[in-house]
């Protein structure tokens, strides 16, 4: 069983150091401690074990580190930055495992552009030796790319002419949508296994500044100072400590303080269920902090993740998600009042950042997500976006009990506090060419409404009363579950963002579209397929057909 959870203590693969205001994480890949057996992790190449310490110290530097504002990110290694993801690791995955992988890396670079954009951590790549494929690619998501001129070290996206296959993690579309490098430009680049040195580089737009390696440690100072000046992140504050999480795991499932996950493997169904706090959370931000990693909305949404992580690594077949939710409505609307009063706080503008994260996990999974919204549920405010996620939403209907009956309530958090990965608010996307129906909504904010309200109002699929609703939900889950998983995969993110595209957004609609496809071809991974022999020494053997 795959797990995400890590410590500074047990990294492998990398160093965090922090000196004022910049931390510096250098990777330094230890070659024998690869995720699984079979292969060398050489030229400080990575697997997901590398990404998964990755996206730890990253989560450190957030909530442990609030002083930091820019983030270095550099190689360990002579003359090497980072060669990308280990070709021996994915020339021996499944298919579905080199997909997943992909995703999860994405995930974390687009975690960084997220940073930089709501919390003002900034990233610095100091490109300080060969840098290729996903090495480029973890650069590409940094602010600022500096490379040294020693006139060896180049970058390159060599995946198509070396491996048939593409930049898996979003090289090409952030080489042209957030570099603007020139499309005739990036063609050559992209199609060139030779990379690109540090005058070509600079003159392209590949990269932002480039030295001598006399000079070059200067420049990157110079750069992440000046980057951190902006930064809204404190100066002198005090970081919280990020404790592990409290969790069990056996064959029914996985259990943690806020959130439970009970698996039904036989019907390919897995149901997430996260629980309101106890009781109504602190308001000021002294409180807040003084809760620490405790503190309901961090815990919560650090158990959340851990468990979207989980199961897309762990339970491939369970396709259909039910997400549930317990407790007192309350309870949640005043954990959003004290997001929205204090968000200004970095202690709460972090936790406002990892909910943004977690819940965009939700929309890039491949899996079907129904909300059910029934008895005791407290989809309210900030859970009610686990329905505003979900591809549909069921509640219950009690017509004859009144006070039994389930409500959902809309608060602030609803109304752009936490957007999505298309950058709009869930309910802006769920409306999306009906701003009328976005208004109205708007000024129902902080009023219960039970099924046949929430039907009028758009905020549910469907309202069935009890005598119906066993039946209604039973044959909902197992059409869902009759249908095929492939399509349902492109059907979802195609359906999950309309209107404009944002490079997220066009970054995982690929990676569900031709990264599937290409990764599933011959060419690439066919038996005499470029994936599969390089390194033999054999050239591939192509299929000269346009498909």
């Amino acid at each position: 069983m795959i797990t995400f959870e890590r410590r500074p203590d047990d990294y492998r693969h990398w160093r965090l150091t922090v000196e004022g205001r910049v931390a510096t994480l250098t990777l330094d890949v230890d070659e024998e401690a690869g995720l699984a057996p079979g292969y060398k992790l050489k030229l400080n190449s990575y697997d997901l074990g590398v990404d998964i310490e990755f996206h730890d110290a990253l989560q450190r530097i957030r909530f442990e580190h609030p002083e930091v504002a820019t983030v270095v990110l550099t190689g360990g290694k002579d003359r090497m930055f980072c060669a990308g993801a280990n070709i021996y690791m994915l020339g021996a995955s499944t298919h579905g495992w080199k997909v997943n992988f992909c995703k999860f890396t994405n995930e974390t670079r687009n975690g960084m552009e997220d940073s930089s954009r709501y919390d003002g951590l900034k990233f610095v790549a100091a490109v300080n030796g060969a840098c290729a494929g996903g090495g480029y690619e973890i650069a590409l998501a940094c602010d600022e790319i500096l490379m040294v001129d020693d006139r060896s070290t180049v970058v390159s996206l060599p995946e198509l002419p070396l491996l048939g296959v593409l930049p898996g993690t979003g090289g090409l579309t952030r080489v042209v949508d957030k570099r603007k490098v020139r499309r005739d430009l990036a063609d050559l680049f992209c199609t060139s296994a030779d990379g690109v040195r540090a005058d070509r580089a600079k003159q392209w737009g590949l990269i932002d500044d480039a030295a001598t390696p006399n000079r070059f440690s200067e420049l990157v100072r110079q750069r992440a100072e000046a980057l951190a000046e902006g930064s809204p992140r404190p100066t002198d504050a005090q970081g919280i400590r990020l404790g592990p999480l409290e969790r069990t795991a056996d064959e029914a499932g996985l259990r943690y303080g806020h959130v439970e996950v009970s698996l039904d493997r036989s019907n390919r169904r897995a149901t997430i269920t996260v629980r309101s706090p106890a009781s109504p959370s602190p308001q000021s931000a002294e409180e807040i902090f003084a809760a620490g990693d405790a503190w309901w909305p961090l815990a919560m949404a650090r158990e959340l993740d851990d468990a979207i992580l989980s199961l897309r690594t762990n339970e491939p077949a369970l396709g259909l998600w039910v997400l549930k939710t317990e407790g007192p409505v309350e309870n949640v609307l005043s954990a959003g009042r004290a997001l929205a009063a204090n968000r200004a706080h970095w202690f709460v503008r972090e936790t406002i950042g990892l909910l943004r994260r977690t819940l965009a996990r939700f929309e890039v999974s491949s899996r079907s997500l129904y909300a059910v919204i029934g008895q005791g549920s407290c989809f309210a405010g900030l859970l009610f976006e686990l329905a505003l996620a979900a591809d549909r939403a069921y509640m219950l209907s009690l017509l004859d009990d009144e006070d039994a009956a389930p409500v959902i309530v809309l608060d602030e958090v609803n109304f752009g506090l936490l957007p999505g990965v298309d950058g709009r608010s869930r309910l802006e996307t769920r409306f999306f060419g009906h701003p009328g129906v976005l208004e109205a909504a708007r000024e129902r904010a902080g009023q219960p409404m039970d099924a046949e309200a929430a039907l009028r109002a758009g905020l549910v699929t469907i309202a069935s009363d009890e005598l119906d609703w066993d039946d209604e939900i039973r044959l909902a889950f197992e059409e869902r579950a009759s249908l095929s998983p492939d399509a349902l995969t492109g059907l979802e993110a195609s359906l999950r963002f309309p209107g404009a595209e944002t490079l997220q957004t066009k970054v995982f609609g690929r990676l569900s579209a031709w990264q599937n496809w290409v990764f599933n071809r011959p060419n690439a991974t066919g038996e005499r397929g470029a994936l599969k022999l390089f390194g033999s020494g054999a050239k591939p053997h192509f299929d000269w057909e346009r498909v």
